[in-house]
């Protein structure tokens, strides 16, 4: 199919190629909850950029689906503001008349068959207006709890197509899917009911970023890593996703989550997966997804004493965080004054394969630590104790990759040098990379890649339905562990430190310590 591409100009070097590599058809992205905060902030944006950008396909169109009384011209001026407010670049007067135009809203009840049959009516005029042979892409950007519901109304309204035939009909749905391993499986049975497993992107925005995606080509892309990527040269891997802020106006949804199921989850085994996943045969998104499937396979189970030796959790108490008093999370609007919700989690896992045997993957994250900051850190054993490494009470320190995903997106490798000088003084220096330095434009946001994704069916970056469950058997094991224990209170660390003493402790016990970020 055909795509806008980027008028003269400089060349965004992010982008070059992109419209080459990706096909997106002509469809119509149809937001369930186009009125939103999700709609505004990440969605309208990142499709104006695309526009931007070129790479849209030349027959496209945007229809909001909500409850809100809303018309066009309403949702428009939502749009509007929210690429004013949220977009990596600037409105443009010129493109915003041409772009506006393809912005629709229909009026309707998630559970109103008849608001379906006006959706349908509005869409084929749409359609038939912009020449969009029915190709539509549904996203569900609504609470867990109405998913069932809307797909069993798309089902009901006949919007879903054969797999296999044209038009096109696929489904994006949000992460939670579920909040452990029997309600996931119900959720994609449901899902699995009404729609192929082709049809459906489970879509996690962390896989979207920039160095998420960095990670398999750095990795395959270099011979010089692939051959120390294993037990042999890697002594440990730190991933690392700090959050600022508290729980603020989520604390309803926080409250049943947790940082585990929030975080853990979600983001932090995707990105495990592919810092820890064999080379795939090809790039087919079958054959990553398997790759990544596998890593999730062998994590080791955390149940009975491991459980107390592997894993803190904790919550943010008051604290001084960026010049202001903060409460702790049992103070916070919506919370239980009794609520044992982890804000924190440090976990120490292992991989039982034969590339990763014994290898310890630390992992920590939390709300209200003193900056927001995700990276993986790779640190490869040190060189022997001769040489410039005699001194066991001044080791030399080791080498580390250090894979920054945000906000400084990047990565940075640390080597041993000598000091300029008459005496062999060793001191250790970074080789950095920074996307903004090196390319001179502001990255893609993540949604901006995922959304375009879809539209070409690349399912690559998007959980399989397998992944989500084998991730959820993982975590549910630890979350019936820590159930079983009938813990009444859970330590409490500072707003604005980095997290409990414990979790210090944790890794501290194997000789090592937390990277300092």
């Amino acid at each position: 199919m055909d795509t806008v591409r980027a008028d003269a100009g400089t060349p965004n070097l992010l982008t070059a190629g992109l419209s080459q590599t990706l096909i997106p058809q002509p469809c119509t992205l149809v937001i369930f909850g186009g009125a939103g905060d999700l709609s505004a902030r990440k969605l309208l944006p990142a499709v104006y950029n695309l526009s931007l950008d070129g790479v849209l396909p030349a027959n496209f169109a945007i229809v909001g689906f909500a409850r809100n009384e809303l018309d066009d011209s309403s949702f428009r001026a939502i749009a509007r503001d929210g690429i004013e407010r949220f977009s990596r670049r600037p409105l443009d007067e010129t493109h915003w008349a041409q772009y506006s135009h393809s912005l629709f809203y229909v009026t309707g009840s998630f559970t109103d068959r008849q608001a379906y049959v006006e959706l349908r009516r509005r869409l084929e005029k749409v359609e038939s207006e912009f020449g969009i042979p029915g190709n539509r892409v549904f996203y569900l950007s609504i609470p867990p709890s109405l998913i069932e519901t809307c797909v069993e109304q798309l089902k009901a309204a006949g919007f879903v197509a054969d797999p296999h035939e044209a038009p096109i009909s696929r489904i994006i749905v949000e992460k939670p899917v579920g909040r452990d391993l029997v309600s996931a499986r119900g959720i994609n049975e449901m899902l699995a009911r009404t729609f192929d497993e082709s049809q459906i992107f489970r879509i996690d925005h962390y896989l979207g970023k920039e160095t998420v995606q960095n990670i398999l080509v750095l990795r395959f892309a270099n011979s010089v890593l692939e051959p120390l990527w294993n037990a042999k040269y890697v002594d440990h891997v730190q991933l690392t996703v700090a959050e600022e802020e508290g729980v603020g106006q989520r604390a309803g949804y926080y409250e049943e989550a947790g940082a585990l199921r929030d975080m853990v989850q979600n983001h932090i085994l995707q990105v495990l997966a592919m810092i820890a996943m064999e080379p795939p045969w090809s790039l087919d998104p079958e054959n990553i997804r398997d790759a990544k499937l596998d890593v999730l396979r062998c994590l080791r189970r955390l149940t009975g004493s491991d459980v107390e030796t592997h894993v803190v959790r904790a919550q943010y108490g008051p604290g001084y965080h960026h010049g202001e008093d903060v409460p702790g999370y049992r103070r916070e609007e919506g919370v239980r004054r009794d609520s044992t919700t982890e804000t924190y989690v440090a976990l120490k896992m292992f991989i039982d394969n034969w590339r990763w045997a014994g290898v310890p993957f630390y992992v920590r994250t939390g709300k209200r630590l003193p900056k927001r900051v995700s990276e993986a850190a790779i640190y490869f054993k040190s060189v022997p104790e001769i040489l410039f490494n005699t001194n066991r009470d001044a080791p030399l320190e080791s080498n580390v990759l250090t894979l920054r995903i945000q906000p400084d997106e990047g990565f940075s490798l640390r080597l041993s040098s000598k000091l300029p000088g008459p005496k062999v003084r060793i001191y250790p220096v970074k080789m950095d990379f920074h996307y903004g330095a090196t390319f001179g434009d502001s990255s893609p946001e993540a949604y901006e890649r995922l959304l375009l994704d879809v539209m070409s069916g690349d399912a690559t970056l998007f959980m399989r339905r397998d992944a989500v469950e084998a991730s959820w058997a993982w975590v549910t094991a630890l979350l019936e562990a820590w159930e079983a224990s009938r813990t009444r209170y859970v330590p409490e660390y500072p707003a604005g430190s980095w997290g409990p003493v414990e979790a210090d402790r944790l890794i501290e016990a194997d000789g090592r310590k937390w990277r300092t970020l």
